[in-house]
């Protein structure tokens, strides 16, 4: 649990004001949500699957790094491209993004109000 609050603090400070990097691109902004996509619809597969959320978890999240580092690598192949760090940590983000907020609301079961 530890390693996660770090983490979403990270994302949290990193997009913040406090941030020098005040512009993000728009290619940066479509890595995001092409995370988005690709870690919640992960998820969605995962989980109705196995109900294991934790399962479900780590697998979107996976999903979502390795097409950012697969589109990069391939990226990097091309003549006068280079492997942007950046971008693949945006899809990754987008991924984490998702992940965390069907973590928490996926699965609950609606509480019967008590008289």
């Amino acid at each position: 649990m530890k390693p996660l609050v770090i983490s979403l603090y990270l994302i949290i400070f990193s997009f913040s004001s406090l941030s020098f990097a005040q512009q993000v691109s728009e290619d940066d902004k479509l890595h995001f949500g092409t995370g988005l996509l690709i870690s919640g619809a992960t998820y969605t597969f995962v989980y109705t699957k196995t109900k294991n959320k934790k399962k479900a978890f780590w697998m979107s999240l996976g999903a979502s790094a390795l097409a950012g580092l697969t589109k990069e690598l391939y990226d990097s192949t091309k003549k006068g491209n280079r492997f942007d760090t950046g971008e693949a940590i945006a899809t990754t983000a987008g991924g984490f993004a998702v992940s965390i907020a069907l973590e928490i609301f996926v699965g609950r079961k609606k509480r019967k109000p008590t008289l």
